[in-house]
C-alpha cells in the first residue's frame, strides 16, 4: 500500500456545493446544482505537511506552508 492513500477518502459522499444558477436570459429557470466531492485537507494531509498527488502521469506535491495555506506545485 502506498504510504500517501488514505482509505478513508474513498469513502466521501458527493456534496452540492453550488448554488443553484440563473439559466442566461430566463431568471425564472434555475439550472441543476453540480454535484462535488468535498475534502477536508485534515483528511487529504492527515499529520503530514506535504502529500504527493499522481494525476495523468504526473507527480504533484501538495504542501502546508507556514502559514496554512495550500500550494500545489508540478
Amino acid at each position: 500500500m502506498n504510504a500517501h492513500h488514505h482509505p478513508h477518502l474513498e469513502a466521501l459522499q458527493a456534496v452540492a456545493l453550488d448554488s443553484a444558477r440563473v439559466a442566461a436570459g430566463s431568471p425564472r429557470e434555475a439550472v441543476p446544482l453540480v454535484q462535488r466531492r468535498r475534502i477536508s485537507s485534515q483528511a487529504l494531509m492527515g499529520n503530514d505537511r506535504e502529500v504527493e498527488i499522481e494525476h495523468a502521469g504526473s507527480l504533484y506535491r501538495l504542501r502546508v506552508t507556514s502559514l496554512g495555506k495550500l500550494i500545489l506545485t508540478k
